[in-house]
């Protein structure tokens, strides 16, 4: 019999040295694994006929402009006023889920049937966001395999490809977040096992599916020169930054050849960055400039009230209230303009960038990269809610560092959650991403905390801890507030439109609180760290 067995051992073993790598780690998967992929499709397969934005039809437009027009005309066309201003490989990845879609019903990619939302339309585009975002989920499982820590990676892994964020804003929303963050974490995944090489073509292949990752740049271009392209001693490395830059200089004439060669990047470009936008976004994002929005309408109403001597610009008086997609004018406050959040920007990013080349280790490359994505959130010109998966997804990399670490995660991942909220304002929708929310808060917070707690060691950390606690619990009277906003005006108030914005200003700001906190914490953990 033991005979046998060796043999049999020696037959397995040498039939798994024929099995493909990638099957390999398919095989690798344990039953938790398995039963958390189970779960997540089979919820988002009952959430195919939920509430859907117009990103929507953003994303069918773009199928119907990449398979019925000539690459040419691309980010010419102006059929839907959806119109394609995402970089080139993005619009090569439309292009090819646009196949698949003319075959399974040709009406997708009619180029002039807008708004189109039949049930095979609906079903294929919910599917396709599923099935790529099983690359996060390869990527994830990558990371919980090369962890020192398992079972806390395993946790953090499993608390990213179920977070709360990409269920809103992919699979109800609909956007394809999940896919480009597979492809950052991928970038993240080599530069912890030392292939700076591989994190920089990953990432350079991100910026030219998703604009919006330039915000992480900074921290990539320092890191990389500091780490792969010097010695130790400072000097640079000729071989090695030359082989950097013809990886990255290649990535980008992958994507951007054609439209060079069509003398399309002016046009190409004008559509990746449209600076005529206001500086707030419909809703406000819940940063310094909603604080700033917020304290002018206060102020404005202050002057109106009480007569003080403010000068007040007559354009900022309802502009920057309604938070519509536009120039947002200040009644009070000086104007910020898109020059300043860039130089705003630029400076708080560079005390995070100095300390990263000084210190260029993994860590310190985590940490800055999200710092350099969070302070674009903070003072970023029109930025998007949705922007604060930027910040969220990086930080729960580093949320099983310590306990501040971790304190840090769990108040910048309620308050950016939270800040989700408004875009699913169907009743449905909205009990499901509190319950789902809550659910995920507790088995994500709830194992985090037993493993990672230390007992504040001083009285001022165990008065800011009361007062991060009670912060914390104040989001189930935001959401009673954010509720009864809507009820109480049919009853007080003469014209109940005009309440319509208070339950967004409502939760932009208090999450705005909870992220600017974080924001301070961790940058306070980043610089004083050795």
């Amino acid at each position: 019999m033991a005979v046998n067995n060796t043999e049999t051992e020696k037959d397995n073993s040498s039939k798994s040295s024929r099995i493909p790598r990638s099957w390999t780690m398919m095989l690798d998967i344990t039953s938790s694994e398995w039963d958390i992929l189970a779960f997540s499709t089979a919820f988002k397969l009952l959430l195919f006929p939920a509430y859907r934005s117009t990103d929507f039809e953003v994303h069918r437009n773009w199928l119907a402009i990449t398979y019925s027009l000539p690459i040419s005309k691309w980010y010419h066309d102006t059929t839907s006023e959806w119109t394609l201003d995402y970089p080139p490989f993005f619009a090569y990845f439309e292009k090819a889920l646009s196949i698949p879609a003319s075959f399974i019903d040709p009406r997708i990619v009619e180029i002039s049937n807008l708004n189109y939302s039949a049930w095979s339309v609906i079903a294929y585009q919910r599917a396709t966001v599923m099935l790529t975002e099983l690359v996060l989920a390869a990527v994830l499982l990558k990371f919980v395999r090369g962890a020192q820590d398992s079972n806390t990676q395993r946790l953090i892994s499993a608390s990213l490809f179920l977070h709360p964020g990409f269920l809103i804003v992919d699979h109800i929303h609909f956007q394809y977040n999940g896919f480009l963050f597979g492809i950052l974490l991928l970038s993240v995944l080599q530069a912890r096992h030392g292939n700076l090489l591989a994190s920089g073509f990953f990432f350079a292949v991100l910026l030219n599916f998703k604009h919006i990752y330039m915000y992480l740049a900074p921290a990539y271009f320092v890191y990389l020169l500091r780490s792969f392209c010097m010695s130790p001693q400072g000097s640079v490395l000729p071989s090695r930054f030359l082989a950097l830059a013809n990886v990255v200089i290649l990535v980008f004439i992958a994507s951007l050849g054609p439209f060079l060669l069509m003398g399309q990047i002016p046009q190409l470009f004008s559509r990746l960055f449209p600076f005529t936008r206001g500086l707030n976004h419909a809703y406000w994002a819940p940063n310094a400039w909603a604080v700033l929005t917020a304290t002018d309408r206060v102020l404005l109403q202050y002057v109106k009230r009480f007569g003080a001597s403010f000068s007040v610009d007559a354009s900022g008086v309802s502009s920057s209230s309604r938070g519509l997609i536009g120039d947002t004018s200040f009644a009070v406050l000086p104007n910020i303009k898109p020059i300043h959040t860039f130089l705003i920007t630029m400076i708080f990013q560079m005390v995070f960038l100095v300390k990263l080349w000084r210190t260029p280790t993994y860590k310190s490359f985590l940490t800055a990269l999200t710092l350099c994505g969070y302070t674009s959130f903070m003072f970023g010109w029109h930025v998007h809610e949705k922007a604060v998966l930027l910040v969220l997804v990086p930080l729960s990399l580093l949320a099983s560092e310590n306990h501040a670490y971790f304190r840090t995660f769990m108040i910048a991942s309620t308050a950016g959650v939270a800040s989700l909220f408004p875009l699913l304002f169907t009743p449905a929708e909205q009990i499901i991403e509190v319950i789902y929310s809550l659910l995920w808060a507790s088995l994500v917070f709830g194992p985090l905390q037993r493993r990672l707690y230390e007992f504040p060691r001083s009285l001022p950390a165990v008065v800011i801890g009361s007062m991060e606690t009670m912060y914390l619990w104040g989001f189930l009277i935001l959401e009673i507030a954010v509720m009864g906003c809507p009820i109480l005006a049919k009853f007080i108030a003469q014209d109940p439109e005009k309440w319509d914005f208070l339950p967004l200003m409502l939760t932009s700001l208090y999450c705005a609180v909870g992220l600017i906190w974080a924001y301070a914490r961790l940058s306070f953990l980043y610089i004083t760290s050795k």
